[in-house]
């Protein structure tokens, strides 16, 4: 009798008083969606870069600037919730299969290397600047 009242009182309390939980802004949709035109952007930057015979760490300095001074100007409120290391994983992931094959690098262990040489320049490029604010 003890037990069944007991889990009783304990069902009703854990569903009248569900736990609190905090959404992440990284899961909010206009954020996505602000990250892929993002990514989009410096993916068209560095691949036409690359394209028009610029060397890897020119047009990755170029695309850098150009899309920080994109992101920089944009009125978008969205744009601080932007995790830096969750966008540069999505504009590697973007490049590597926009023009990946024209520098040799492909799949996992190509987005790995780029995401990587892509943080490192842009802490190169843009020691006091934040891609995402």
């Amino acid at each position: 009798m003890f037990r069944l009242f007991f889990s009783t009182v304990f069902i009703v309390v854990v569903l009248l008083n569900p736990l609190i939980a905090f959404a992440s802004h990284s899961s909010d949709p206009t954020v996505s969606l602000l990250q892929n035109r993002i990514s989009r952007n410096f993916s068209k930057k560095f691949c036409s870069a690359i394209q028009n015979g610029l060397s890897k760490d020119e047009a990755m300095t170029s695309a850098i600037i150009k899309t920080e001074n994109i992101v920089s100007f944009s009125y978008n409120p969205q744009k601080k919730w932007i995790e830096k290391a969750d966008l540069a994983n999505q504009i590697s992931i973007k490049v590597i299969n926009d023009c990946g094959w024209s520098f040799g690098l492909m799949g996992k262990e190509g987005i790995d290397y780029f995401k990587s040489y892509f943080l490192e320049i842009y802490d190169k490029t843009t020691p006091n600047k934040k891609l995402s604010s």
